[in-house]
């Protein structure tokens, strides 16, 4: 008989699951037996990480929608709902960076799309999957962070602002379903990693020189294998 995963027979759902850490995550839940619903706008790109976990031999389910319409993120939930019994693992991973620059020089609109992404979609996602977790035996919510949430950098405001406001709001989220003992809330901030957003903020950096996303993911399936208490934060060191 081929040995048991960790992961057989959950279901996971990783957002921003297109490329960089939420593709190396999606993979390594996949190779640790869960079927993933691998959400992103491109379906072109969903498709290649759903070949590559397919290849692998793993199972996944492509969702293509934009995670800023909350009417898309209702009529996921009620699909999934439809198909499977409970949702064990959900990966908040999806996020934009925006522009970098002083606080007086935000964009109105670019701050709404950033907010509306790396927070108010986050919450979206939460509330119409919140049923779901709460019928797993055991469920597990991963938000990814970042430094400048905690600590302020220059230009940094409205990506940072983003970031506090999320781990603020998984904070409550996890002091909210505590009592329960099913739903363990997991603040993830991935350190310096090889991404196409870090290589937004960072053009002169060379690759090599930061962690791959598959040490992220690795760190990531870890955690979900540890008896860790709910709300703690996690930094990914190198």
């Amino acid at each position: 008989m081929p040995k048991a995963k960790s992961l057989d027979g959950k279901l996971a759902l990783v957002t921003g699951a297109s490329r960089g850490i939420g593709a190396a995550t999606a993979e390594a839940l996949a190779a640790a037996g869960a079927h993933v619903i691998l959400v992103a706008r491109t379906a072109s790109a969903l498709e290649a990480v759903d070949d590559r976990i397919h290849d692998a031999g793993g199972s996944a389910t492509i969702a293509p929608l934009d995670l800023t319409d909350s009417e898309s993120i209702g009529k996921l939930a009620a699909a999934v709902a439809e198909r499977w019994q409970s949702l064990d693992v959900l990966i908040l991973n999806a996020a934009m960076l925006g522009s970098l620059t002083p606080v007086e020089h935000i964009d109105a609109k670019e701050y709404a799309r950033v907010l509306g992404l790396n927070l108010i979609a986050n919450q979206a996602v939460i509330a119409a999957f919140d049923p779901l977790l709460k019928k797993s035996a055991r469920a597990d919510v991963v938000a990814l962070t970042s430094s400048v949430g905690s600590e302020p950098r220059a230009f940094w405001g409205a990506y940072g602002s983003s970031k506090a406001a999320l781990e603020i709001l998984l904070g409550a989220y996890a002091d909210e379903t505590q009592h329960s003992g099913r739903i363990r809330v997991h603040i993830v901030d991935p350190g310096a990693t090889h991404t196409r957003m870090r290589q937004l903020a960072f053009p002169g950096e060379e690759p090599d020189s930061v962690k791959p996303p598959e040490a992220v993911a690795t760190a990531i399936l870890q955690r979900l294998q540890s008896d860790v208490p709910t709300g703690e934060k996690l930094r990914v060191e190198a």
